[in-house]
Order: C-alpha cells, then sequence, then structure tokens
C-alpha cells in the first residue's frame, strides 16, 4: 500500500505536500466586484476574463464576449503568431546588392541597392551607442571586398513590403511622433530622430536644441526661450500631416530638459542616406546620388555583403516589453509575406486570423486593423484574448513567448507598477494605453502556486487614467492573492 503524497514527502525529508489550487469564483468575485464599481470609473466600460491554466476552467468573466479596443495588448496577438509562424530563431536579413560588374579598380559600374527584409533593429537598440552597426559591418564587408567606388546610384530597396506605410485609422497626431513612424521594409533606428531640448544660461535666451541622429530629411527648428527656474515647462511640437517641417515652440525652465522622438517621413530613404554617410567614412563614394525604389530587383543581382538581425525570440522581447509599435507592424507585414508572398498589412491579418482559428481562439466580435493596437477601430473579446494566452501557455514557444512579456514591479512598461505588492514577479503580462482606453492581459502566478491568464480591459473612461490603471493593478493584485 502506498503512503499518502503528504506522508511520502514527510518520510523523504520534503517536509508537507504543497497543494496548488485555483482561486476560487466567489473568493475572485467579491474581490472584483467592488473595484470595477468604483465612483471614479462609474461611466467606464468593464471587460474581465479569468482562466485556469491547469483546469481550462473561466473562474471570472465580466462582459467577456463584448467587444472592447485592447491598445497595445493587441501586440499578444501579433507576436504569438509570428511565433508560432518563424521559430525563435529566425533573423531577418539585411543585403547590399549589385547586377553590376566589380571591375579591378574597385569601381562597381552600376547601381547597388541596399536591400531591407524587414530588419526592425538596424539601430543601436543591440549595439549602444552605435546605431549605424549593422551599416559599418556592410560597409566594411564591401571594402573587404575590393569596392572603392559606385559608379552609379545607392538605392534603398524595400520591395518586401506593399500597401501604405502607415497604419490604418491612425491620427494626424500619431503621425509626427515615434510611436507612429511609418512602415517600411528598410528602417533605420526605429525611423525616428531623438530631439532634445536644455535651457539656455538665463531667461530669455533661447534653448538648446539637438538631435540625434542629425539627418538632412527633417528641418528641425525651435523657438522655444528658457524660462525662470520653477515656471511651467511649456513645449509644443508643430507639424503639417506629411511635411518634414517640424517647429517647436514654447518656454522650458531652468533646470528642466525636454525630449521628444519625432518620425522620419521616408523610412528607407533615411536608412539609404545613414549607410551612405558609412560608406564615404569608409572612403567608398557614390557617384550617382541617392535613390529609394519599392520596385522588385533586377534578375542577376548579387549580394556583396549582408547582415542578419537578432533571433525572433529577442526581437519579440523588444515589442512587448518596451510596447514598439513599429516593430509589431512590420512582423505583421513579414507575415504576410510568409504565408501569401506579400509583405503588406492585410495579408498579415489575414495570417493572423488564420492562425487564431488553428488555436481555436474564439474571435467573434474581433477586428484587427493594424499589429500593434494603435488603430482605434481595432475589437477584440477577454475571452478571445484569455483563450490566445492560454493556447500559447501549451504552445512549443510557450517559454519564449511568456518571456518576452514584462515581468510587474520588474522591467518593461511594468517595470514601476505593482512593485511592492504581492503582485511583484509573480505578473507577466501586456499592457495598453490609448486615449480612454487601459488595458493589461497576460499571466499570474497565484499565492498557492497556480497560474492564471486573464485579459482585463477598461474602456470609455472620461477620467483619469491613472484611476483605470490602479483599479486594474488591484483587479490582478485580487488575482495573486486568492
Amino acid at each position: 500500500m502506498r503512503p499518502a503524497a503528504g506522508a511520502l514527502a514527510l518520510l523523504l525529508g520534503l517536509g508537507p505536500a504543497v497543494t496548488v489550487a485555483e482561486p476560487k469564483p466567489a473568493a475572485l468575485r467579491r474581490a472584483i466586484t467592488p473595484i470595477v464599481a468604483r465612483h471614479e470609473l462609474a461611466t467606464a466600460f468593464w471587460g474581465i476574463e479569468v482562466r485556469g491554466l491547469r483546469s481550462g476552467r473561466t473562474l471570472f468573466a465580466l462582459n467577456a464576449g463584448r467587444a472592447f479596443r485592447p491598445a497595445s495588448t493587441l501586440k499578444l496577438v501579433t507576436t504569438a503568431a509570428a511565433l508560432d509562424a518563424f521559430g525563435p530563431g529566425a533573423r531577418p536579413r539585411t543585403t547590399v546588392e549589385t547586377a553590376a560588374r566589380l571591375d579591378a579598380l574597385g569601381r562597381v559600374l552600376g547601381d547597388v541597392y541596399l536591400v531591407g527584409g524587414g530588419d526592425p533593429n538596424l539601430s543601436a537598440r543591440f549595439t549602444p551607442g552605435r546605431p549605424t552597426a549593422a551599416f559599418e559591418e556592410m560597409a566594411d564587408a564591401l571594402v573587404a571586398a575590393g569596392v572603392r567606388r559606385i559608379e552609379g546610384r545607392l538605392i534603398g530597396q524595400e520591395a518586401a513590403f506593399s500597401g501604405e506605410g502607415r497604419g490604418s485609422d491612425w491620427t494626424w497626431e500619431d503621425l509626427a511622433w515615434g510611436y507612429g513612424a511609418a512602415v517600411s521594409a528598410l528602417s533605420f533606428n526605429d525611423g525616428v530622430v531623438a530631439v532634445r531640448l536644455f535651457p539656455g544660461e538665463r531667461p530669455p535666451d533661447p534653448a538648446l536644441l539637438e538631435i540625434d541622429p542629425p539627418t538632412p530629411l527633417l528641418d528641425v527648428t525651435s523657438t522655444v526661450a528658457t524660462a525662470a527656474p520653477g515656471a511651467a515647462s511649456d513645449v509644443r511640437l508643430a507639424r503639417a500631416p506629411g511635411s518634414n517641417a517640424v517647429r517647436l515652440l514654447g518656454a522650458l525652465p531652468i533646470g528642466t530638459t525636454w525630449s521628444g522622438e519625432v518620425a522620419v517621413g521616408d523610412p528607407a530613404r533615411f536608412a539609404v542616406t545613414a549607410f551612405a554617410a558609412v560608406l564615404e567614412s569608409r572612403g567608398v563614394r557614390v557617384t550617382g546620388g541617392l535613390d529609394t525604389s519599392r520596385a522588385p530587383l533586377a534578375p542577376g543581382t548579387r549580394v556583396l555583403a549582408a547582415h542578419d538581425g537578432v533571433p525572433l525570440a529577442e526581437e519579440i522581447r523588444v515589442v512587448n516589453k518596451e510596447s514598439q509599435n513599429l516593430h509589431a507592424e512590420m512582423l505583421l507585414r513579414l507575415l504576410g509575406l510568409r504565408s501569401a508572398g506579400d509583405g503588406s498589412a492585410e495579408k498579415g491579418r489575414a495570417a493572423v486570423a488564420a492562425f487564431l482559428e488553428r488555436l481555436g481562439v474564439p474571435t467573434g466580435g474581433w477586428q484587427l486593423t493594424d499589429g500593434c493596437g494603435l488603430a482605434r477601430t481595432d475589437l477584440v473579446t477577454p475571452e478571445g484574448m484569455a483563450a490566445l494566452l492560454a493556447a500559447m501557455d501549451a504552445h512549443p514557444q510557450a517559454a519564449n513567448f511568456r518571456n518576452s512579456l514584462p515581468v510587474a514591479g520588474r522591467d518593461g512598461t511594468l517595470a514601476m507598477r505593482l512593485r511592492g505588492t504581492p503582485a511583484e514577479g509573480r505578473v507577466q503580462a501586456k499592457t495598453g494605453s490609448l486615449n480612454l482606453v487601459n488595458a493589461l492581459a497576460g499571466y499570474a502566478t497565484t499565492k498557492d502556486g497556480d497560474r492564471v491568464a486573464f485579459a482585463v480591459f477598461v474602456n470609455n473612461h472620461a477620467g483619469r487614467s491613472h484611476d483605470a490603471v490602479a483599479a486594474i493593478d488591484d483587479v490582478v493584485g485580487a488575482l495573486v492573492s486568492r
């Protein structure tokens, strides 16, 4: 006769056996109901589903079948589909190609193409302080191959992606800033320049303007004046839709600074301009000027140099932990390219829909407009989001997916949230925030060691976003404490 589990544990010196128990639905209901009923969110529309990962049971639901704007929690869908389609080790490739002859004098006798393969990380993200590191690698390879001069154009080729470079249903305000950067298969430095202002020596001296990296593709000027210490900071950005002229106005008090990421209108030209500067620094001259193209490469081109990006497992950590919109949109188009040979948002959405259907995720009421959640017409249900999270927890790439999510109180967009609470380190979840929208979806481990998937959406709250975030955090706190 076998001893009971607890007795066996004691015989082996392991201490008492621990019983892992799911949170009780009744206890969750008692804890969560007063949170969603708070007067400051009385007019808000709440949607919640909590699902036990061990049993698959729904432990709590509120409007779980209704449609909500997900904001950036939609990145969970895009990154899950990409991880499933490509695997964790896939690496996008950027190449330098030509159909022209390289003569004995080191001249390429024709055009040379910088070919974008959808690498989102041609930047300093993985090479701190060196935003052009990938271009330096390829330029050095050209020099090693004997290239000294390009007797033609240097062309930024972005044909891998098709369609509109901005997400459908983004607002015109979005397009000015880095979070609304244009999408291209050839994207450098996240398609943005960092603009910084520092106060002058005394009022009303002009503020000091810095642009990094400097580029002729943006005309950034400032009339911001230095203000007295303690005065209100009032820096405003003016930029007409589609314009490369950026104006900074207002006042900046002594003792403060201002910074923002401004989107570059033509990402491929931004990239090829930066690559040309690197070539020039290596002594390689381009005689035919710079251009961009969405046309397919001519037959007979050959690769002169190449750069492989980081593995997809690292890339989805960028998307989810940093909530990087451009990278999510590039993954969406790479999904379309892989599934249909067409790197468009439309084909990417079709690939995502097929992935969700294969996983058995209920998508009634869903509408996927983009891949990052910036579109105001994206719609998902708490039930469907919780089902996706449960399915990914059983997926062969579950660990890579889970490890891409911010950890409460530790890193990413949750670094400063839930710190010092029972949820710290026990919640891995994606945040979402838009005007009138806050959301959080991911995984939590309860005090008894059980794990749940959850999706919490608050839409149409006209009060402070802080109140909605605090209430969502309290809901999550209720999960880990039960």
